[in-house]
Protein backbone atom coordinates (compact mmCIF):
# COMPACT_ATOMS: atom_id res chain seq x y z
CA UNK A 1 0.00 0.00 0.00
CA UNK A 2 2.54 2.30 0.92
CA UNK A 3 4.35 1.65 -2.84
CA UNK A 4 1.05 2.67 -4.44
CA UNK A 5 0.55 5.90 -2.43
CA UNK A 6 4.41 6.69 -3.09
CA UNK A 7 3.94 6.23 -6.82
CA UNK A 8 0.54 7.81 -7.05
CA UNK A 9 2.52 11.02 -5.97
CA UNK A 10 4.83 10.75 -8.15
CA UNK A 11 2.55 10.75 -10.99
CA UNK A 12 0.73 13.62 -9.87
CA UNK A 13 3.79 15.61 -9.68
CA UNK A 14 4.92 14.32 -13.25
CA UNK A 15 1.76 15.60 -14.57
CA UNK A 16 1.77 19.00 -12.77
CA UNK A 17 5.58 19.50 -13.89
CA UNK A 18 4.60 18.14 -17.76
CA UNK A 19 1.65 21.31 -18.44
CA UNK A 20 1.73 23.03 -21.60
CA UNK A 21 3.49 26.26 -21.48
CA UNK A 22 0.80 29.19 -22.75
CA UNK A 23 0.44 29.09 -26.73
CA UNK A 24 1.05 31.95 -28.84
CA UNK A 25 3.48 33.56 -30.69
CA UNK A 26 6.49 35.59 -29.07
CA UNK A 27 6.68 38.60 -29.17
CA UNK A 28 9.38 41.00 -30.94
CA UNK A 29 10.40 44.44 -31.12
CA UNK A 30 11.05 45.69 -34.71
CA UNK A 31 11.94 49.10 -36.59
CA UNK A 32 10.26 49.43 -39.37
CA UNK A 33 12.79 51.19 -42.42
CA UNK A 34 12.57 54.57 -43.44
CA UNK A 35 14.48 56.71 -45.93
CA UNK A 36 15.96 59.93 -44.25
CA UNK A 37 18.34 62.11 -44.98
CA UNK A 38 21.87 61.81 -44.25
CA UNK A 39 25.17 63.68 -44.91
CA UNK A 40 27.97 62.06 -46.26
CA UNK A 41 31.08 62.82 -43.77
CA UNK A 42 34.50 61.37 -44.11
CA UNK A 43 37.40 62.11 -41.81
CA UNK A 44 40.96 63.20 -42.81
CA UNK A 45 43.69 64.51 -41.14
CA UNK A 46 44.57 67.69 -41.14
CA UNK A 47 47.23 70.61 -40.02
CA UNK A 48 45.92 74.25 -39.53
CA UNK A 49 48.04 77.07 -40.76
CA UNK A 50 47.64 80.99 -40.48
CA UNK A 51 45.43 83.02 -42.18
CA UNK A 52 48.36 85.76 -43.11
CA UNK A 53 51.88 85.71 -41.97
CA UNK A 54 54.52 88.23 -42.59
CA UNK A 55 58.07 87.50 -41.41
CA UNK A 56 59.49 90.90 -40.55
CA UNK A 57 62.36 92.21 -42.15
CA UNK A 58 64.42 95.14 -42.12
CA UNK A 59 64.46 97.06 -45.79
CA UNK A 60 67.28 99.16 -44.56
CA UNK A 61 70.51 98.08 -42.34
CA UNK A 62 71.70 100.06 -39.18
CA UNK A 63 71.31 99.52 -35.20
CA UNK A 64 68.77 98.47 -33.49
CA UNK A 65 67.72 101.32 -30.65
CA UNK A 66 64.26 99.92 -29.38
CA UNK A 67 62.18 96.89 -29.68
CA UNK A 68 58.40 98.42 -29.38
CA UNK A 69 56.22 95.51 -28.98
CA UNK A 70 55.66 92.57 -26.21
CA UNK A 71 56.51 89.20 -27.88
CA UNK A 72 53.56 86.96 -27.98
CA UNK A 73 51.23 89.98 -27.93
CA UNK A 74 48.25 91.03 -30.92
CA UNK A 75 49.49 94.02 -32.73
CA UNK A 76 47.95 96.47 -34.75
CA UNK A 77 48.67 97.03 -38.62
CA UNK A 78 50.99 99.83 -38.70
CA UNK A 79 52.57 99.26 -35.75
CA UNK A 80 56.10 100.01 -34.95
CA UNK A 81 57.76 97.36 -33.66
CA UNK A 82 61.75 98.43 -33.90
CA UNK A 83 63.21 101.52 -34.44
CA UNK A 84 66.72 101.50 -35.97
CA UNK A 85 68.96 104.31 -35.48
CA UNK A 86 68.22 106.99 -37.99
CA UNK A 87 70.85 109.82 -37.55
CA UNK A 88 72.75 108.86 -41.43
CA UNK A 89 69.21 108.76 -42.62
CA UNK A 90 68.09 111.88 -41.62
CA UNK A 91 71.52 113.76 -42.60
CA UNK A 92 71.22 111.91 -46.36
CA UNK A 93 67.67 113.22 -46.10
CA UNK A 94 68.91 116.82 -45.24
CA UNK A 95 71.59 116.46 -47.87
CA UNK A 96 68.91 115.79 -50.89
CA UNK A 97 66.80 118.52 -49.78
CA UNK A 98 69.67 120.95 -50.13
CA UNK A 99 70.46 119.89 -53.71
CA UNK A 100 66.95 119.94 -54.90
CA UNK A 101 66.85 123.95 -53.48
CA UNK A 102 70.22 124.26 -55.27
CA UNK A 103 68.88 123.06 -58.75
CA UNK A 104 65.52 124.62 -58.10
CA UNK A 105 67.85 128.34 -57.80
CA UNK A 106 69.59 127.24 -61.39
CA UNK A 107 66.38 127.07 -62.63
CA UNK A 108 64.92 130.34 -61.97
CA UNK A 109 68.33 132.20 -63.80
CA UNK A 110 67.89 129.62 -66.52
CA UNK A 111 64.41 130.61 -67.11
CA UNK A 112 65.18 134.10 -66.55
CA UNK A 113 68.10 134.22 -69.27
CA UNK A 114 65.66 131.85 -71.47
CA UNK A 115 62.72 134.75 -71.77
CA UNK A 116 65.71 137.40 -72.14
CA UNK A 117 67.36 135.83 -75.09
CA UNK A 118 63.82 134.90 -76.60
CA UNK A 119 62.89 138.89 -76.80
CA UNK A 120 66.86 139.69 -78.18
CA UNK A 121 66.54 137.49 -81.03
CA UNK A 122 63.60 138.38 -82.18
CA UNK A 123 65.38 141.77 -82.67
CA UNK A 124 68.73 139.71 -84.03
CA UNK A 125 70.61 141.65 -80.61
CA UNK A 126 71.91 137.86 -80.55
CA UNK A 127 72.09 134.84 -82.54
CA UNK A 128 69.65 132.45 -82.62
CA UNK A 129 72.52 129.59 -81.33
CA UNK A 130 72.83 131.62 -78.37
CA UNK A 131 69.00 131.78 -77.63
CA UNK A 132 68.50 127.67 -78.50
CA UNK A 133 71.27 126.51 -76.18
CA UNK A 134 69.44 128.96 -72.99
CA UNK A 135 66.51 127.16 -73.99
CA UNK A 136 68.16 123.49 -73.75
CA UNK A 137 69.89 124.90 -70.64
CA UNK A 138 66.37 125.75 -69.60
CA UNK A 139 65.20 122.59 -70.09
CA UNK A 140 68.65 120.79 -68.28
CA UNK A 141 67.89 122.70 -65.16
CA UNK A 142 63.91 121.70 -64.84
CA UNK A 143 65.26 117.75 -65.32
CA UNK A 144 67.90 118.16 -62.32
CA UNK A 145 65.02 119.55 -60.25
CA UNK A 146 62.80 116.26 -61.15
CA UNK A 147 66.12 114.39 -60.43
CA UNK A 148 66.53 115.98 -56.63
CA UNK A 149 62.89 115.77 -55.85
CA UNK A 150 63.67 111.90 -56.73
CA UNK A 151 66.25 112.08 -54.70
CA UNK A 152 64.45 113.57 -51.41
CA UNK A 153 61.55 110.87 -52.51
CA UNK A 154 64.20 108.31 -51.72
CA UNK A 155 65.73 109.62 -48.84
CA UNK A 156 62.17 109.84 -47.04
CA UNK A 157 61.58 106.33 -47.85
CA UNK A 158 64.64 105.11 -46.10
CA UNK A 159 64.31 107.09 -43.49
CA UNK A 160 60.84 105.63 -42.92
CA UNK A 161 62.11 102.95 -43.51
CA UNK A 162 64.40 102.83 -39.76
CA UNK A 163 60.57 102.67 -38.44
CA UNK A 164 59.60 98.70 -38.96
CA UNK A 165 56.07 98.19 -39.09
CA UNK A 166 53.69 95.71 -38.89
CA UNK A 167 52.03 95.20 -41.98
CA UNK A 168 49.16 92.78 -41.35
CA UNK A 169 47.35 92.32 -37.82
CA UNK A 170 48.24 89.44 -36.11
CA UNK A 171 50.29 88.08 -32.99
CA UNK A 172 54.11 87.97 -32.91
CA UNK A 173 56.45 85.24 -32.26
CA UNK A 174 60.39 85.67 -30.60
CA UNK A 175 62.08 88.60 -31.52
CA UNK A 176 64.90 86.84 -32.98
CA UNK A 177 67.40 90.68 -31.97
CA UNK A 178 67.59 92.76 -29.05
CA UNK A 179 68.49 96.67 -29.05
CA UNK A 180 72.13 97.59 -30.37
CA UNK A 181 72.09 94.32 -32.62
CA UNK A 182 72.86 95.33 -36.47
CA UNK A 183 70.43 94.31 -38.96
CA UNK A 184 71.62 94.72 -42.81
CA UNK A 185 68.68 95.45 -45.76
CA UNK A 186 66.50 92.29 -46.40
CA UNK A 187 68.95 89.80 -44.36
CA UNK A 188 67.84 86.24 -44.40
CA UNK A 189 66.78 85.50 -40.95
CA UNK A 190 63.71 87.32 -39.81
CA UNK A 191 63.48 89.74 -37.10
CA UNK A 192 59.88 88.50 -35.65
CA UNK A 193 56.64 86.86 -37.35
CA UNK A 194 53.35 88.30 -37.40
CA UNK A 195 50.43 85.62 -37.92
CA UNK A 196 46.78 86.25 -38.25
CA UNK A 197 45.39 84.11 -36.36
CA UNK A 198 41.65 84.09 -36.57
CA UNK A 199 40.56 82.71 -39.05
CA UNK A 200 42.78 80.14 -39.39
CA UNK A 201 43.18 77.63 -42.57
CA UNK A 202 43.27 73.76 -41.76
CA UNK A 203 44.83 72.21 -45.10
CA UNK A 204 43.57 68.32 -45.02
CA UNK A 205 44.44 65.60 -47.56
CA UNK A 206 42.12 62.76 -48.93
CA UNK A 207 43.39 59.91 -51.00
CA UNK A 208 42.36 60.11 -54.94
CA UNK A 209 40.44 56.84 -54.53
CA UNK A 210 38.06 58.10 -51.96
CA UNK A 211 37.75 60.94 -53.92
CA UNK A 212 36.89 58.70 -57.36
CA UNK A 213 34.80 56.63 -55.55
CA UNK A 214 32.82 59.97 -53.64
CA UNK A 215 32.50 60.79 -57.48
CA UNK A 216 31.42 57.49 -58.55
CA UNK A 217 28.53 57.22 -56.23
CA UNK A 218 27.57 60.83 -56.91
CA UNK A 219 27.38 59.71 -61.38
CA UNK A 220 25.34 56.37 -59.90
CA UNK A 221 22.83 58.90 -58.08
CA UNK A 222 23.22 57.10 -54.91
CA UNK A 223 24.67 60.32 -53.25
CA UNK A 224 24.39 64.28 -54.12
CA UNK A 225 26.98 66.64 -54.01
CA UNK A 226 27.09 68.82 -51.50
CA UNK A 227 26.71 72.58 -52.02
CA UNK A 228 30.19 73.83 -51.75
CA UNK A 229 29.15 77.20 -50.73
CA UNK A 230 27.97 75.59 -47.73
CA UNK A 231 30.03 72.75 -47.31
CA UNK A 232 31.03 72.47 -43.38
CA UNK A 233 33.81 71.13 -41.32
CA UNK A 234 34.09 70.13 -38.24
CA UNK A 235 37.41 69.66 -36.08
CA UNK A 236 38.35 67.14 -34.18
CA UNK A 237 41.71 67.57 -31.71
CA UNK A 238 44.12 64.90 -30.55
CA UNK A 239 42.17 63.61 -27.17
CA UNK A 240 39.25 63.35 -29.64
CA UNK A 241 37.66 66.19 -28.60
CA UNK A 242 35.44 68.51 -30.38
CA UNK A 243 36.14 71.63 -31.91
CA UNK A 244 33.17 73.95 -31.27
CA UNK A 245 33.26 76.02 -34.33
CA UNK A 246 32.45 74.47 -37.39
CA UNK A 247 34.51 75.57 -40.72
CA UNK A 248 33.74 75.99 -44.07
CA UNK A 249 35.50 73.93 -47.01
CA UNK A 250 37.43 76.86 -49.43
CA UNK A 251 38.97 75.47 -51.74
CA UNK A 252 39.30 71.71 -53.28
CA UNK A 253 42.62 70.99 -54.97
CA UNK A 254 42.89 69.85 -58.72
CA UNK A 255 46.01 68.06 -58.84
CA UNK A 256 47.11 64.85 -57.25
CA UNK A 257 50.56 64.62 -55.09
CA UNK A 258 52.54 62.06 -57.11
CA UNK A 259 54.59 61.14 -53.69
CA UNK A 260 51.45 60.76 -51.53
CA UNK A 261 48.69 59.92 -54.01
CA UNK A 262 46.35 62.66 -52.30
CA UNK A 263 44.33 65.58 -52.84
CA UNK A 264 44.72 68.72 -51.09
CA UNK A 265 41.50 70.89 -49.17
CA UNK A 266 41.63 73.79 -47.41
CA UNK A 267 39.04 75.20 -45.28
CA UNK A 268 38.68 78.57 -43.01
CA UNK A 269 38.02 77.53 -39.35
CA UNK A 270 37.03 80.60 -37.24
CA UNK A 271 39.50 80.65 -34.18
CA UNK A 272 38.08 83.38 -31.64
CA UNK A 273 39.26 81.98 -28.44
CA UNK A 274 42.90 81.22 -29.92
CA UNK A 275 42.30 77.79 -29.37
CA UNK A 276 44.11 76.28 -32.92
CA UNK A 277 47.65 77.08 -33.62
CA UNK A 278 49.67 76.94 -37.37
CA UNK A 279 50.93 74.01 -37.31
CA UNK A 280 48.69 71.63 -34.98
CA UNK A 281 47.23 68.77 -36.04
CA UNK A 282 43.98 68.37 -36.36
CA UNK A 283 41.16 65.76 -37.45
CA UNK A 284 38.70 67.28 -39.87
CA UNK A 285 35.15 65.76 -40.35
CA UNK A 286 34.05 66.83 -44.06
CA UNK A 287 30.73 66.99 -45.30
CA UNK A 288 31.60 65.33 -48.75
CA UNK A 289 28.05 64.55 -49.94
CA UNK A 290 24.16 63.71 -49.20
CA UNK A 291 21.70 60.57 -49.55
CA UNK A 292 18.42 61.84 -49.47
CA UNK A 293 16.93 58.03 -49.13
CA UNK A 294 19.27 56.78 -46.88
CA UNK A 295 18.02 52.88 -44.91
CA UNK A 296 19.73 53.21 -41.43
CA UNK A 297 19.67 50.17 -39.61
CA UNK A 298 19.68 49.53 -35.84
CA UNK A 299 23.26 47.75 -35.03
CA UNK A 300 21.44 45.36 -32.02
CA UNK A 301 19.78 43.81 -34.90
CA UNK A 302 22.69 43.24 -37.04
CA UNK A 303 24.48 39.76 -36.44
CA UNK A 304 27.17 38.15 -38.29
CA UNK A 305 28.07 34.54 -39.65
CA UNK A 306 31.18 33.02 -38.72
CA UNK A 307 32.37 34.66 -42.25
CA UNK A 308 31.57 37.96 -41.49
CA UNK A 309 28.84 38.59 -43.39
CA UNK A 310 26.32 40.66 -41.95
CA UNK A 311 22.92 39.12 -41.71
CA UNK A 312 18.98 40.71 -40.28
CA UNK A 313 16.03 38.83 -38.90
CA UNK A 314 12.92 40.13 -40.47
CA UNK A 315 9.71 39.63 -39.97
CA UNK A 316 7.59 39.31 -42.96
CA UNK A 317 3.75 40.46 -44.02
CA UNK A 318 2.67 37.23 -42.86
CA UNK A 319 4.67 37.74 -39.71
CA UNK A 320 7.32 35.06 -40.07
CA UNK A 321 10.61 35.61 -39.30
CA UNK A 322 13.41 35.54 -42.06
CA UNK A 323 16.80 36.11 -42.24
CA UNK A 324 18.81 37.93 -45.23
CA UNK A 325 22.26 38.82 -45.65
CA UNK A 326 22.79 42.70 -46.18
CA UNK A 327 25.45 44.51 -46.81
CA UNK A 328 26.49 48.01 -44.28
CA UNK A 329 28.90 50.79 -44.56
CA UNK A 330 29.57 53.33 -42.22
CA UNK A 331 28.70 53.70 -38.46
CA UNK A 332 25.94 56.72 -37.89
CA UNK A 333 25.53 56.67 -34.12
CA UNK A 334 24.11 53.44 -33.06
CA UNK A 335 23.15 52.46 -36.48
CA UNK A 336 24.76 50.97 -39.91
CA UNK A 337 24.13 52.89 -43.27
CA UNK A 338 22.80 50.33 -45.56
CA UNK A 339 24.60 49.35 -48.99
CA UNK A 340 21.95 46.83 -50.28
CA UNK A 341 20.04 44.00 -48.72
CA UNK A 342 17.10 45.72 -47.76
CA UNK A 343 14.08 47.73 -48.77
CA UNK A 344 12.47 50.75 -46.80
CA UNK A 345 9.14 49.40 -45.09
CA UNK A 346 11.27 46.15 -44.05
CA UNK A 347 10.80 45.16 -40.34
CA UNK A 348 14.13 44.69 -38.49
CA UNK A 349 14.02 42.62 -35.38
CA UNK A 350 15.97 44.67 -32.64
CA UNK A 351 14.57 42.95 -29.80
CA UNK A 352 14.11 39.59 -29.22
CA UNK A 353 16.63 37.87 -31.28
CA UNK A 354 17.44 34.93 -28.72
CA UNK A 355 13.92 33.71 -28.33
CA UNK A 356 13.73 33.29 -32.14
CA UNK A 357 14.55 31.78 -35.11
CA UNK A 358 13.84 31.76 -39.37
CA UNK A 359 10.77 30.56 -39.97
CA UNK A 360 8.78 31.25 -36.24
CA UNK A 361 5.61 32.73 -36.24
CA UNK A 362 5.78 35.99 -33.80
CA UNK A 363 4.00 39.30 -33.21
CA UNK A 364 5.65 42.49 -34.21
CA UNK A 365 5.55 45.38 -32.04
CA UNK A 366 6.83 48.26 -33.25
CA UNK A 367 9.91 49.71 -30.75
CA UNK A 368 10.12 53.72 -30.32
CA UNK A 369 13.39 55.19 -30.88
CA UNK A 370 15.03 58.38 -29.41
CA UNK A 371 18.45 60.01 -29.06
CA UNK A 372 21.50 58.13 -27.53
CA UNK A 373 23.30 61.80 -26.83
CA UNK A 374 23.53 65.18 -27.74
CA UNK A 375 26.69 64.97 -29.63
CA UNK A 376 25.18 62.03 -32.04
CA UNK A 377 21.40 63.12 -33.06
CA UNK A 378 21.56 60.37 -34.89
CA UNK A 379 22.36 57.51 -32.52
CA UNK A 380 19.20 56.03 -31.79
CA UNK A 381 18.09 53.28 -28.90
CA UNK A 382 15.48 50.90 -28.51
CA UNK A 383 12.96 51.18 -25.92
CA UNK A 384 10.44 48.50 -25.92
CA UNK A 385 6.84 48.97 -24.86
CA UNK A 386 4.81 47.57 -21.71
CA UNK A 387 4.26 44.69 -22.88
CA UNK A 388 7.02 43.54 -25.16
CA UNK A 389 9.19 43.82 -21.85
CA UNK A 390 6.47 41.76 -20.02
CA UNK A 391 6.81 38.56 -23.07
CA UNK A 392 10.57 39.24 -22.56
CA UNK A 393 9.82 38.33 -18.74
CA UNK A 394 8.16 35.23 -19.38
Amino acid sequence: MAVLALAGALTACSDKAAAPAPSGPVEVGVVTLQPERQTITTELPGRASAFLSAEIRPQVGGIVQKRLFTEGALVKAGQVLYQLDAASYQAAQASAQASLAKVQAAVGAAEATARRNAELVKIDAISRQVDDDSQAALVLARSDVAVARAAVENARISLSYTRIVAPISGRTTTSSVTPGALVTANQAAALTTVSQLDPLYVDVTQSSTEVLRLKSDMASGRFQRSDAASARITLKFEDGSVYQHPGKLQFSGVNVNPGTGAVTLRAVVPNPQGLLMPGMYVRAVLEAGVNEQALLVPQQGVTRDATGNANVLLVDKDNKIERRRIKVDAAVGSRWQLVSGLVAGDRVVVDGLQRIKAGDTVKAIEVVTKASGAGSPEAAQAVMPAASAASGAR
